[in-house]
């Protein structure tokens, strides 16, 4: 797919130009929203209640770019996290997936995930075909590339919104809007199941929902983290880098000669329609299958010593990196996207209510099985602590699930939208 030309700077020449001031910027800002979002009391404690931290990690390096203190499309930052940083987030994220525990969790929590992965799936074809005919500008053009990130991001987390931006080329500013109505529309929804939370015990006995396995796996958790989790030590912490980026270098390595290999198949075969040519894409595949292949392995017992926060740094540095490269004005250009992504939510919304009610599920395996889609490792947590704090490993469970997933769900939603497109 032929690449997006860029928007140009505000400014014609950014103030700061120096990739290492750059980047120690963009660290002291990163840890800055951090530290605020951190704090128990006080005023930082009430402006996060209302301000995700995630927005402000794009939000702030897009202002920097905005009013000129940066060019972020002069930058190598951004290359170099996305080539390096975001394939060994996807190793670290997904490297902790435990199949047999997902199993344990009963085939209702897997049907009310899937669920959810299929509802997000169903839910950009409605709202792009609801969209195309209200309000066909709105999803004109290249707006489906957008909507695949915004699938992955849905199906899985950032990493896989940011893997998609590469595989399907979609402009920064767009990729910006589409991050904006990502924010807003999610964390509505999450807010929305933390009120059905608090209403859970009145709507299973609606449903005759049998929540017993809630309170077994809710001792069998509180088990498991009494074994496992620790303080890291050097050597952990080494051998968790050498697992991301050894896995990373090994991506890139096979990367070259798979797509070689692809683009000396017949061009009739229209292989570069599915991105297969493109080496990123394969890229992201290898490292994703790493990390679903080491799961399988003592690898999967770093989990207990931060490997997924170790993979989060990188994925936030990743995100800072994008959020330079917007241009914030373009969020203005349209705002019929934010109607398209509520009738993309209460689509999967629908979905996911309706097979609750018939398989009868309790509305902690809804609840949590949207979040872990919609919201991802970050926000799944707090959905399943609103039932009983030791729940709060499932919403990250199914959450690393989502993130082995997101990149392929989102990739076909892609296709999808880019056939409708056409």
């Amino acid at each position: 797919m032929p690449a997006l030309s860029l928007p140009s700077p505000c400014f014609a020449a950014a103030v700061i130009t120096h990739d290492a001031v750059v980047l120690g910027l963009l660290a002291a800002t990163l840890g800055f929203i951090f530290w605020g979002s951190a704090q128990p009391t006080g005023f930082w404690r009430r402006f996060y209640s209302y301000v995700p931290s995630l927005l402000l990690c794009y939000l702030l390096p897009a202002l920097y770019h905005s009013f000129g203190l940066i060019d972020g499309h002069a930058s190598r930052l951004y290359p170099v996290a996305r080539d390096y940083l975001l394939p060994a987030a996807l190793v670290l994220l997904t490297v902790s997936v435990d199949l047999s525990a997902i199993r344990r969790l009963g085939p209702k929590a897997l049907v009310m995930f899937l669920t959810g992965t299929l509802g997000v799936m169903l839910g950009a074809v409605v709202s792009f075909l609801t969209l195309r005919l209200v309000h066909p500008s709105t999803v004109a053009g290249e707006v489906w590339r957008g909507m695949a990130t915004l699938a992955g991001s849905w199906i899985g987390g950032g990493a896989n919104q940011a893997a998609l931006k590469e595989v399907f080329q979609a402009d920064a500013t767009l990729f910006g809007q589409f991050v904006a109505v990502d924010v807003l529309v999610a964390n509505l929804w999450m807010a929305f199941l933390l009120i059905l939370a608090g209403r859970a015990k009145d709507i299973d006995r609606w449903t005759g929902a049998d929540t017993s396995v809630i309170d077994d796996l809710r001792r069998r958790i509180e088990s498991y983290q009494a074994e496992h989790t620790r303080l890291p030590g050097l050597s952990d912490l080494m051998l968790i880098l050498g697992i991301g980026l050894g896995a990373t270098g090994l991506a890139h390595f096979l990367a070259g000669p798979i797509t070689g290999w692809i683009r000396g198949l017949p061009a009739s075969w229209r292989l570069q329609d599915y991105s297969l040519t493109a080496t990123f894409f394969w890229v992201v595949l290898v490292a994703t299958a790493a990390g679903l292949l080491l799961s399988a392995t003592p690898a999967r017992k770093l989990e207990g010593v931060g490997a997924s926060r170790l993979g989060s740094v990188m994925l936030y540095f990743l995100v800072a990196t994008i959020g330079m490269q917007m241009d914030l004005r373009g969020l203005l250009d349209r705002p019929f996207l934010f109607a398209l992504g509520a009738i993309w939510i209460c689509t999967h919304g629908a979905l996911m209510l309706l097979v609750a009610r018939l398989i009868r599920a309790p509305v902690f395996f809804m609840a949590v099985g949207s979040q872990a889609n919609i919201g991802g490792a970050a926000s799944a947590p707090i959905v399943a602590s609103a039932f009983h704090p030791a729940l709060a490993p499932v919403g990250v469970l199914l959450a690393v699930l989502g993130y082995a997933l997101g990149t392929y769900g989102g990739y076909l939603v892609g296709l999808i939208l880019q056939r409708l497109a056409a």
